[in-house]
């Protein structure tokens, strides 16, 4: 392990010098890329846990609720590889700044709409719109943060390791799902009339802190490469537009040339279009359990009738659900050294398993446990599929990469819970039956087009 004086030395290297090689990351560094994914992630689960509540409330219809993200994911979509490319160019902390200021400031307003909307201020139609405005903010601005914290990470870490980094970086956003749903109840408080809307004031606040501490922590830093920072085309854009052959993804990260700019990454080029394909179905059929899992608490539990009652039920549900995410990343990734193919693979096999129990669950017990097998399940796939993505290209283009990875991870959550609600609201079997298909669809896609392990993790040169 590197000592924080030789990290210190080495983020002040010129650009063009020779890629880490070994564990380069200090373990304090590396809490503050934990934490400033750990607060967003809270933040956002507590959000999720009390929205179902504030749709009953505000006599909104559950479909409504759901498509009020659809905007941000869009937005995140678009502009996560735009942050991603500006990293290399301006550094990866000025990114992460960045995406804490789009939380906090969409936390904050997203709490004001809603509040104004719970007290008769504004209709419930105008407090949506709000709403959904103010969401906009995270996806926007907040989509600068993730990408640049995995870029930092994966370019600093050697490829036989990068698994267990990114997945340690991934399981931050574990832990804030278990600490947001935890918290979200008590955080339901009477004080000054913020009631359901109290967890978005209070995670702003934490929020602000975390910026600060970022500013002040966190060294400025060069990036690793030289400025390389382009667009990215519309997703679903085809041609690989130059993108290397296949071999080349087996060359050596050390022969990125200095001064040449790396072939622009496109989401369905060779080296990428499998962990792309598997990401995108995948993560709509998380996207969709996630969308179910607070209505189906508040219908399975009998408490429409009750709003203010249903955030502790679906925080303890999307609790389990997160400690079983956490056992995946934490646990079972590093324990049995999984590589990018293996987790992907078993995880959406475990993922169907879960939400086939879910949808059979009738009591809170057997949701819990159905939604945390899906967590599980989910929780193996996503680093996977993220360290796949990473390990299919050289070090060069790790912030390309992760803006791809990032906006997979968006464009699934465009339309997925809003279709998935609206069809569980037709029929409970319409939303699971889907679902379960998508798990099957990635199981038969990947066993054919995903890399082996053994290529994808073995350090070269």
């Amino acid at each position: 392990m590197i000592d924080s004086d030789s990290q210190d030395r080495q983020a002040r290297e010129p650009m063009g010098t020779s890629p880490v090689t070994g564990r380069s990351i200090s373990q304090g560094r590396m809490m503050l890329l934990f934490t400033v994914m750990l607060v967003t992630a809270a933040g956002n689960t507590a959000m999720q846990s009390v929205m179902p509540s504030i749709g009953t409330a505000l006599a909104i219809n559950d479909v409504w609720i759901s498509l009020a993200y659809s905007w941000s994911a869009l937005l995140w979509v678009v502009c996560a590889p735009i942050w991603a490319n500006r990293s290399d160019r301006r550094g990866r902390k000025s990114m992460m700044a960045l995406g804490l200021v789009g939380f906090v400031t969409s936390m904050a307003l997203c709490g004001l709409a809603l509040w104004a909307g719970l007290n008769g201020w504004l209709s419930a139609f105008w407090a949506l719109f709000a709403f959904a405005a103010a969401r906009s903010l995270y996806g926007g601005f907040g989509s600068a943060a993730p990408p640049a914290v995995q870029a930092y990470v994966a370019s600093r870490t050697p490829r036989s390791e990068r698994t267990q980094a990114l997945s340690m970086i991934a399981s931050s956003f574990g832990l804030g799902t278990v600490i947001g749903p935890a918290l979200a109840p008590l955080l339901v408080i009477p004080f000054l009339g913020l009631g359901l809307t109290g967890p978005f004031i209070s995670f702003a606040i934490v929020g602000l802190v975390a910026l600060v501490i970022l500013r002040l922590r966190l060294p400025n830093d060069e990036p690793q490469f030289p400025a390389r920072g382009r667009a990215f085309d519309a997703p679903y854009a085809g041609g690989s537009g130059g993108a290397p052959q296949d071999g080349e993804a087996h060359q050596n990260d050390e022969q990125d040339q200095d001064g040449e700019e790396p072939p622009r990454l496109r989401w369905f080029e060779a080296r990428l279009r499998p962990w792309v394909i598997a990401g995108l179905i995948g993560g709509h059929a998380q996207a969709m359990v996630l969308g179910i899992s607070g209505f189906l608490v508040l219908d399975r539990l009998g408490l429409r009738d009750m709003p203010a009652e249903g955030a502790g039920p679906v925080g303890i549900v999307l609790m389990c659900g997160a400690i079983a995410t956490l056992l995946a990343q934490w646990g079972l990734i590093p324990r049995f050294n999984l590589g990018p193919r293996a987790a992907t693979l078993s995880g959406v096999a475990v993922a169907a398993l879960g939400v086939a129990v879910l949808g059979a669950a009738q009591e809170l017990h057997t949701i819990a446990l159905g939604y945390s097998i899906a967590s599980l399940g989910f929780g193996l796939f996503r680093p996977g599929t993220t360290a796949g993505t990473s390990l299919a290209v050289t070090r060069a283009e790790q912030g390309q990469a992760s803006g791809i990875v990032a906006s997979v991870a968006g464009a699934s959550f465009i339309y997925a819970p809003a279709l998935g609600v609206w069809l569980y609201n037709l029929s409970d079997w319409l939303g699971f039956g889907l679902i379960i298909a998508l798990c099957f669809a990635v199981l038969a896609i990947g066993a054919r087009s995903l890399q082996a392990d053994s290529d994808l993790t073995q350090d070269r040169g």
